[in-house]
């Protein structure tokens, strides 16, 4: 048996245009924050996200899904456009951008997380979907948000009551 594809269609398609604002954010947060001490962490998850694109690539793949260029635009366009929110500091970056943007990431592997489950949870009834992958995927999801909890923390801390 295998699960019902119109629903999975747009499914894969919303999470791989979301993937894409999460893959630049995680990048530009990388490449702003060299130098800092959430720089091993940004990488590491910047390189993390990447590998989860890829695999959500390759499921689609499996599922003859392909990407839907105008929600992806949309998602690059959004993450450029949140670069201009104000953040008291016009021609850097601000500590106030690394707390936004980390809870930005926060958000979009909290989605990401939700991905991960709902495919573990029609596992068993598709071939295509490897449950001991997903497991994985979940765990490792579980993993950055915790480490983004306590980064967000670290972040808050130097922008709202520096030492």
């Amino acid at each position: 048996m295998t699960v019902m594809t119109e629903h999975l269609s747009t499914y894969f398609q919303d999470h791989r245009a979301g993937a894409a604002f999460g893959s630049d954010l995680a990048r530009r947060l990388y490449e702003e924050n060299k130098g800092t001490q959430y720089e091993d962490f940004l990488h590491r998850l910047a390189d993390e996200i990447d590998e989860d694109v890829a695999t959500l690539e390759g499921l689609m793949e499996r599922f003859d899904v392909g990407k839907d260029r105008m929600k992806e635009v949309g998602a690059v366009i959004g993450e450029k456009l949140g670069r201009l929110k104000p953040n008291n500091a016009l021609t850097e970056y601000s500590p106030l951008s690394r707390v936004l943007e980390l809870e930005g990431m926060r958000g979009g592997v909290q989605g990401k997380l939700g991905l991960w489950d709902s495919l573990s949870a029609v596992a068993p009834f598709d071939e295509r979907l490897d449950a001991d992958k997903l497991a994985s995927l979940v765990r490792r999801a579980e993993a950055q948000l915790a480490e983004l909890r306590e980064q967000h923390r670290l972040a808050a801390q130097e922008a709202f009551a520096p030492i």
